[in-house]
């Protein structure tokens, strides 16, 4: 009798311990990490936590819509100038692996010094291919921005490698990329809310992007303008800061194309004025200077002033 009651216990034991495993299966939760205990949470609950959500900045302020997110472009290597750009008062701040002296090992040390401030910081690739949009994402990034697109399969190219499946191709696996999100999620929580939280941005900057971005901006989360590049595209460069007023009708029509998709629309801008012209139009997303291009302004206006010269009218410069 006892052996048949212990029996039956053990038995009931195992049931419990099977209907919980497949409890967890179904629900899709798995253990966040090894060593911890499973937790089982609602598909409410686990809205409610959206942690990689909560703390990107620029997400947030989009989701708001009371005002553009503003930001800074940093080309100098160092976690001392990112530090610098993320304490201004910006929404994120622009990693610039393209243009910028930014290696690897320099995004890496940049992305966790301006998310550690509250700040979201964003990767500008230095070429579209996945690997590449890998490395950022798996650095912390809260968001990409890719350059130079041409067509529509490049930019599906693109927004499959940034998504985990099934919705994209994105490999699992940096314990590096939670660091950088406040509250810090476990890696389960990252793999569950990344696809939905992560901003997946391309750059229309060439004439072939232009005549498709009515296709384009569905895809991608923001749609951003390089000026420059655009205007020697299409052949109306900016000469001495001034535009044609072609490029002004293809910003237009970018902005048009963008918002009618309900999606976000951003633009570089080379200054404080120029990035309000921007912020009255309607724009999202607004770049307001360089680490580079301020710096240099910075000591030629103090050594000027110094030498007692008077500075001549600026033309705008990346």
């Amino acid at each position: 009798m006892v052996r048949t009651r212990a029996a039956a216990v053990t038995g009931a034991l195992q049931t419990f311990r099977l209907c919980i495993s497949r409890q967890s299966v179904s629900s899709g939760i798995h253990h966040p990490r090894i060593g911890q205990r499973l937790r089982f949470m609602s598909s409410s609950a686990m809205a409610a936590s959206a942690k990689t959500t909560t703390s990107n900045k620029l997400k947030q302020v989009f989701t708001e819509g009371k005002r553009p997110a503003m930001g800074f472009w940093q080309m100098i290597p160092g976690a001392n100038v990112s530090r610098v750009l993320a304490r201004s008062g910006a929404d994120w701040v622009m990693v610039d692996c393209e243009h910028g002296n930014i290696d690897d090992a320099a995004m890496h040390d940049a992305v966790p010094a301006i998310a550690a401030l509250g700040v979201s910081p964003i990767v500008r690739l230095p070429d579209i291919q996945p690997w590449m949009v890998k490395r950022a994402l798996d650095s912390g990034a809260h968001g990409i921005l890719v350059p130079l697109i041409r067509t529509v399969d490049e930019v599906k190219s693109v927004v499959s490698a940034a998504k985990f499946p099934p919705l994209g191709t994105r490999g699992f696996g940096s314990p590096i990329a939670v660091q950088n999100f406040h509250p810090e999620p476990t890696l389960t929580e990252y793999l569950q809310q990344a696809n939905d939280s992560l901003l997946t941005m391309v750059q229309i900057e060439t004439k072939e992007a232009l005549d498709s971005v009515e296709e384009i901006a569905p895809l991608v989360d923001v749609v951003f303008i390089g000026p420059f590049d655009l205007g020697n595209n299409i052949g109306h460069p900016i000469i001495n800061g001034k535009a044609d007023a072609e490029l002004d009708d293809a910003i237009a029509r970018i902005y048009k194309a963008t918002v009618a998709a309900g999606k976000k629309c951003g633009i570089f801008c080379t200054g404080g004025e120029q990035a309000k012209k921007y912020a009255d139009m309607g724009f999202h997303m607004i770049n307001v200077a360089t680490d580079f291009t301020a710096l240099q302004a910075t000591m030629v206006d103090a050594l000027a002033v110094a030498q007692g010269k008077v500075q001549g009218e600026k033309a705008a410069s990346y």
